[in-house]
């Protein structure tokens, strides 16, 4: 393999959107979980959902500052790395990404202030308001950010210009691009299933240490009703989006499935090791015509094969076949833990359950892994297109040396090695720590527990300059 300026390039995105990737997935997640917990403190006035907002309040607040930082770089890298795709598209991407600052970073950097620091500033509504609109806010990033890579993934409602350049004729249709539902549905809901497996598996480690501990508890019944949930609903969601990959992007879907011929009554191959140079899989496990059925709804479907496009226009088969493979293996996985986690709520207690506490430790990190392996399969399986049938990854990259590409890399390496280490350890401790009593002193009057000693007045929503 030569090792140039596209291939470091390449490498070097991967690397800091990998990084970057792993933080708004769970930040968006956790800021919805957080807004839940305030609303069910300020109903229910129970202290155990105080104690657990206040005390994954501190990770948010870090995990959010760590997205921020990790995902600035890669605006630089456009135009360092990829000043030809920058140069075409930006009329087009460029407002895009205006609009996610312009609504999402400023509407959550409104309220993260008021969200991280007003306990005692402002009175209970306006705090709860200012903790609602930091979600909403994480969710608007996500539409732009989800409507960018559709339409760079199926591109409509755009133009070229005498120059070569990318012109936007129509908004709407550059906006909701034909994947951008189902691909916005899949992410969002990704982002909970991350975050319900790390309180999970926070909650899970404590309890096996403090089986009494009624906010592990509490955060665990809630971690497993999410599974219980969300979990099937993405299995839906995967599908709708698989069938748009296979009207808008077939050769991706010869690749995720490891179809070289094209024909009816594919097989589904649920492990293979394909060999490109072959154009054959070297051996297979298969189960006969399922593939057409899980891929076009019909057993007797005919699905496209890679040999169907030229060698130049397909994407890398083997990464794409085994990534797919672990972000389904990890989403049945969470699945089958959200029944069992129902089964033993039903049966009065999964605290009780040592190896259902253990197999929620070690899911934790499935969010994050499955995120990973869902963004290779749409970007390494949208290669060798940056703007699918439009502009080609070797087209769009800076005229800059391997050398030159290779320092930088190099230096993100060292950078990311320290500072993700140094803080994903930290978050690792606090949440290893457990959420810690709540101090009542560290609230606004209107949210002291009634009853309590400090507790100077019944709760006034408009105290405080509240709404």
């Amino acid at each position: 393999m030569d090792v140039d300026a596209l291939l470091l390039s390449r490498l070097q995105f991967a690397f800091t959107i990998a990084f970057h990737i792993i933080f708004p997935s769970f930040t968006i997640g956790l800021a919805s979980y957080l807004a839940v917990l305030e609303g069910l403190w300020l109903t229910s006035r129970n202290e155990v959902f105080k104690t657990l907002y206040l005390f994954w309040l501190k990770i948010f607040a870090i995990s959010f500052g760590m997205g921020v930082v990790t995902g600035v770089v890669m605006s630089y890298e456009l135009g360092a790395n990829w000043s030809v795709f920058s140069a075409v598209a930006a009329p087009v991407i460029g407002p895009l990404l205006a609009f996610e600052v312009l609504t999402a970073f400023f509407l959550e950097a409104s309220f993260l202030g008021i969200m991280l620091f007003g306990w005692k500033k402002v009175g209970p509504g306006l705090h709860f308001t200012a903790t609602v609109l930091v979600a909403f806010g994480t969710l608007i990033s996500a539409f732009w950010i989800i409507s960018a890579n559709s339409w760079m993934q199926h591109p409509t409602g755009f133009a070229r210009t005498a120059e070569g350049g990318l012109i936007a004729v129509d908004w709407m249709k550059v906006i909701f691009s034909p994947s951008f539902p189902e691909r916005l549905m899949h992410m969002s809901l990704a982002a909970y299933l991350t975050t319900a497996l790390v309180v999970g598996a926070a909650s899970a480690w404590r309890l096996l240490r403090r089986p009494d501990e009624p906010e592990s508890g509490m955060a665990l019944r809630m971690a497993i009703g999410m599974f219980a949930i969300v979990a099937p609903l993405q299995l839906v969601a995967g599908d709708l989006s698989g069938k748009d990959v296979l009207r808008l992007q077939p050769a991706k879907l010869a690749a995720i499935e490891a179809f070289w011929e094209t024909k009816p009554e594919q097989a589904f191959h649920v492990i293979a090791w394909p060999d490109s140079k072959l154009e054959a899989n070297l051996w297979e496990l298969s189960i006969p015509r399922v593939g057409s059925l899980i891929t076009a709804g019909s057993f007797d479907a005919e699905v496209k094969g890679l040999k169907a496009f030229a060698p130049q226009d397909r994407p890398p088969v083997g990464l794409v076949f085994w990534s797919f493979r672990v972000m389904v293996g990890l989403g049945l996985a969470m699945i089958g833990l959200g029944v069992w986690g129902a089964w033993l709520c039903w049966r009065g207690g999964p605290e009780r359950s040592v190896w259902f506490l253990r197999a929620c430790i070690a899911m934790g990190p499935a969010g994050f892994v499955a995120v990973i392996s869902g963004w290779i399969v749409a970007e390494v399986g949208r290669q060798p297109w940056v703007i699918y049938g439009v502009l080609r990854t070797a087209d769009a990259v800076s005229p800059v040396g391997a050398g030159q590409v290779s320092a930088s890399l190099l230096g993100f390496l060292i950078v990311y090695a320290v500072i993700f280490s140094v803080g994903v350890l930290y978050i690792l401790r606090m949440i290893a720590e457990g959420p810690a009593v709540g101090s009542e002193e560290a609230l606004p009057e209107g949210l002291r527990a009634p009853g309590s000693a400090m507790a100077a007045a019944p709760l006034d929503p408009g105290q405080g300059g509240a709404p």
